[in-house]
């Protein structure tokens, strides 16, 4: 076949295909070509330039800032909200929320383990799972209950909310995230009963997780667990986040400390290898926090806001400083 024939059956097979819609059965049924060779031939068409495709992604400006930030931070997916004036702190929360909602409706399937932490951003997707769908998955805390907080921010009543609007099955940590002694820690993941909750760890698929910001205004979180001691000595260590009542540092470096032997929470590393760890996250101020988790790769997924989303970017660049939580 000489060059001007092959580019004329290119040319038919491409206006074939892409503006009169039939299927490559059809036409190799009406050019009497195999159905292989129609397929060789559109691949050979958008690579000779006589079919381009052009994708519109000019939904929003944050469309952009998400392809951005995978290639920035190798990440498989980013969702970015879209910046909108006079929106509280707490309608942010609600809107990443919605997101992380919509996402687990399409992610999660039957048989898969879906491993939650704690929190009010994590507590703000209660209710976003109408019409999920029935899954035969197993809903699993990753940390232990948060101590003095809103009943509705527990990791068991997250939990719970989740396997029920899903049809899955719930399961519960009864103890707190941190402990007083090690040798509690110890007994507790050591016993019988937590065999079920390190098994399904084991077997995650996948994780959704809240970031937090070891500031002062963490205290009302952290009041039953940490006292001034130590978190001096977690910000003496450049404790920037943390996950899962895991803290690490500016490069995702995970800190020891007092803290981390009394913690009954899932290890961070085992993050790194499920198919989805999502972390769900918004505020100028946990820009740094969040940067720590992508660089610790213990997120591949990530839930935030345009403003949050610019404010990655600034640090990264050096357009903007990092205020590192002072000591108590």
């Amino acid at each position: 076949m000489d060059k001007r024939e092959e580019k004329r059956l290119l040319v038919r097979i491409a206006q074939m295909y892409y503006e009169e819609d039939m299927t490559q059965s059809a036409i190799s049924k009406e050019l009497g070509i195999y159905r292989t060779s129609v397929s060789r031939l559109l691949k050979k068409a958008r690579e000779d330039g006589v079919v381009k495709i052009t994708v519109s992604s000019d939904i929003d400006g944050a469309f952009e800032l998400e392809r951005r930030m995978e290639k920035l931070f190798g990440l498989k997916e980013v969702i970015i909200l879209p910046e909108k004036r006079d929106i509280t702190q707490l309608d942010k929360k609600k809107v990443v929320a919605i997101a992380g909602g919509e996402l687990l409706k399409r992610i999660i399937k039957d048989g898969d383990v879906v491993g939650c932490a704690w929190g009010s951003t994590m507590a703000s997707m209660i209710g976003e799972f109408i019409n999920a769908g029935l899954k035969d998955a197993h809903f699993v805390p990753l940390v232990g209950g948060p101590g003095p907080m809103n009943t509705k921010h527990h990791v068991n009543t997250i939990v719970y909310n989740m396997a029920e609007d899903f049809g899955g099955t719930a399961y519960f940590i009864d103890a707190a995230a941190v402990v007083e002694k090690k040798e509690t820690k110890d007994d507790i993941v050591q016993s019988h009963y937590f065999t079920k909750i390190t098994e399904l760890w084991d077997n995650l698929t996948i994780a959704v997780i809240g970031i937090g910001y070891p500031n002062q205004s963490s205290n009302l979180v952290w009041a039953g667990f940490c006292g001034n001691r130590e978190m001096e000595d977690l910000n003496q260590q450049g404790a920037i986040g943390e996950i899962c009542s895991r803290f690490y540092d500016l490069d995702g470096n995970l800190i020891q400390s007092d803290i981390s032997d009394r913690t009954i929470a899932i290890e961070l590393e085992k993050l790194k290898n499920i198919p989805y760890s999502i972390g769900i996250a918004e505020s100028v101020e946990k820009a740094p926090s969040i940067i720590g988790g992508l660089r610790g790769g213990y997120i591949n997924t990530l839930i935030t806001t345009e403003e949050t989303a610019n404010a990655i970017i600034e640090i990264i660049e050096g357009k903007a400083s990092i205020n590192i939580p002072l000591p108590l």
